[in-house]
């Protein structure tokens, strides 16, 4: 439910933003300020998350965003520095479910189960915020501009009356914990080192193809706007088929990680290189999207047995830190790159850090995710 506000609100923010100013700059600097809490939040969410009762740091969360969102809708016309300060609480207030989640879903899911309640949890969150959310946020502002918001809203009181069901051991509150143990821990742990590098390489890559995908869409497969809306539909379809069937593709085969280290750059090779038209980009983009989907679902499941309980919602956050906190930089690096060297430039030069970054991970990945296996009872 909160997946789905997600993506009516990636939607209707900037279609907001465009009604209080025109300027490029301006209206950019709402992501900025949207983005900028997973920066400079991330870490303390993550200590407060390992101190705290994680249910109860979910409820107040989405009930704070519940009345942020009602805030926006009712100042939804104020000046652009009111909403900066908006996007930016909300943005704060997201870093706290990002952080207890992964607590959360260990204290709930049985050990051998992670892998499906992780994979249901990635589908579901795939659909609502790429499928359902931006078409619904989109349509909900043509209607009037205040209602996207308020549906936003509702979607955070429906998600906090749904975590009232949950059934958890109470935490009592522990000892201040400091944030950088969670990054200290992270980089001691070769294995998680390995992945944190490998996904934020990942990340970084495909936001360095995504800044100029438009233009790729029109320019080399002469998409019109829906064909745009097509290609980008078809990247939800692959993570979303991953994610759903991560669990019996991780049981079958031992070497499934290590294969989605090698095939995803690959397939970006096939995008630049054979690719001219949407039905081929759709084959080359599923498979990619299907092995990211993969990877993220092992990895977290591999995080959530490892990790000590005490120590899980600060090393996941501090993952987070740096796996989005290089997207930004991929976008600048992505549109510097086009416009010097081709809209082809940043798929090549995303192919050849990610298969480098790729091959030096595949012996210590290959090590890790042999010894850890899930264990029925």
């Amino acid at each position: 439910m909160s997946a789905l506000g997600d993506g009516i609100f990636l939607a209707a923010l900037p279609l907001l933003a465009t009604t209080i100013t025109r300027d490029p700059t301006l209206v950019a600097g709402v992501s900025f300020f949207g983005a900028l809490p997973w920066l400079l939040v991330s870490l303390p969410a993550g200590a407060a998350a390992d101190r705290y009762d994680g249910r109860r740091l979910l409820l107040a969360a989405l009930w704070i965003q519940c009345a942020l969102m009602a805030l926006l809708a009712t100042f939804h016309s104020a000046h652009i520095a009111v909403l900066y300060g908006l996007a930016f609480l909300i943005g704060t207030a997201e870093t706290i479910p990002r952080a207890v989640g992964q607590p959360l879903i260990k204290a709930t899911v049985k050990n051998h189960l992670l892998e499906r309640a992780n994979g249901r949890l990635f589908a579901s969150q795939a659909v609502a915020l790429q499928f359902a959310g931006p078409p619904l946020g989109g349509l909900l502002f043509a209607i009037a501009v205040p209602a996207p918001f308020c549906v936003n809203a509702l979607t955070f009181a429906i998600a906090a009356l749904l975590v009232t069901q949950m059934r958890t051991e109470r935490k009592v509150p522990s000892a201040r914990q400091k944030a950088r143990d969670g990054l200290r821990w992270l980089m001691k742990h070769e294995a998680l080192r390995t992945i944190t590098v490998v996904s934020a390489t990942t990340n970084l890559c495909i936001a360095m193809t995504m800044a100029t995908l438009v233009l790729f869409a029109q320019q080399r497969l002469g998409l019109t706007d829906a064909g745009f809306g097509a290609l980008l539909a078809t990247l939800a379809c692959g993570g979303v088929a991953g994610a759903l069937l991560a669990e019996r593709v991780l049981a079958r085969a031992s070497w499934a990680v290590l294969a989605t280290v090698v095939l995803i750059p690959l397939m970006w090779l096939g995008v630049a290189t054979i690719a001219r038209d949407l039905p081929t980009v759709a084959v080359f983009a599923v498979v990619s999207s299907f092995c990211t989907a993969v990877w993220g679902v092992a990895t977290s499941s591999f995080r959530q047995r490892v990790v000590p309980t005490g120590l899980l919602g600060r090393v996941s956050s501090a993952q987070t830190l740096i796996t989005w906190g290089v997207q930004p930089v991929g976008a600048l690096v992505g549109g510097l790159v086009a416009d010097g060297f081709g809209l082809l430039a940043p798929w090549y030069a995303a192919v050849a850090l990610r298969t480098a970054v790729g091959v030096l991970s595949l012996k210590p990945l290959r090590t890790h995710f042999r010894d850890v296996r899930p264990s029925r009872p």
